[in-house]
């Protein structure tokens, strides 16, 4: 699926991403997935809804893409954000990295996860079992050392 979206609305999948069976030079992989989980800094969540502003998160996602491929000299490279409302289990994010060998592979898809993460703008909403929600913004949001690596928390309301 090498043309196809990078945010997508329905249920992520690794059947999204070329098979290693297209690289042969590959020896490694680099596969990171990442889940909705039950908590955040002691509060109990009960799901999560991610919003995105579309065509700039593509185009954004693609360019970390190609940067990512030509810094570690990796064949293939790529990220897709689930957007939409996920339970507890779902998945949200799926980075897949294939390179000649495994640092390469892991380094890349690590990298290509942070950027996306903190650079691409996608929103999550965080649902709790109080019945309360809020907006969980990523670094992008403010790229003082005060917040790096912090969440800042918007939005603050009780449904």
């Amino acid at each position: 699926m090498t043309n196809g979206s990078r945010i997508k609305e329905t249920d992520l999948s690794l059947d999204d991403f070329k098979t290693i069976d297209d690289f042969p030079e590959c020896g490694g992989i680099g596969i990171f997935i990442g889940t909705v989980r039950n908590h955040h800094e002691g509060r109990s969540v009960k799901a999560l809804k991610y919003t995105a502003y579309t065509p700039i998160a593509e185009k954004m996602i693609r360019a970390i893409e190609q940067e990512i491929q030509s810094k570690y000299a990796v064949s293939y490279i790529q990220v897709i954000h689930r957007i939409g409302a996920l339970d507890i289990g779902g998945k949200a994010i799926i980075a897949v990295a294939y390179a000649p060998h495994r640092r390469e592979a892991f380094m890349a898809c690590e990298e290509a996860v942070e950027r996306v993460k903190h650079e691409v703008p996608v929103w999550k909403e965080e649902f709790y079992s109080d019945g309360s929600s809020e907006y969980v913004a990523g670094c992008c949001i403010r790229k003082d050392d005060d917040v790096a690596h912090k969440h800042l928390h918007l939005n603050s309301h009780s449904h």
